[in-house]
């Protein structure tokens, strides 16, 4: 398996075998911390198919929920502000 650069990216070849499965190269299982057992998220898009680890995951759902809220807006004293405001309402 050759290693290449392309658009800023290390490119891997690889290989499907007879049962589908594709062994990543080590030095991408050691840059990612992979070991047997590790678990990765398989994703496909309009662009191909993608390997994530659960961390990879978790940072690109909250980089997405970050920009569905603005940076001044705390989400935590608006739900404090909430139940605030409906304590006061049921004390009424």
């Amino acid at each position: 398996m050759q290693a290449g650069e392309a658009e800023g990216r290390r490119v891997f070849g690889a290989t499907v075998d007879g049962s589908g499965r594709i062994v990543l190269p080590a030095e991408v299982r050691a840059a990612f911390g992979l070991k047997k057992g590790s678990e990765v998220s398989v994703v496909q898009d309009e662009t191909g198919v993608h390997l994530q680890t659960p961390q990879q995951a978790l940072r690109a759902i909250q980089a997405y929920f970050q920009n569905l809220v603005p940076p001044e807006v705390s989400l935590a004293d608006e739900v404090i502000q909430e139940h605030r405001d409906e304590a006061a309402r049921e004390r009424e």
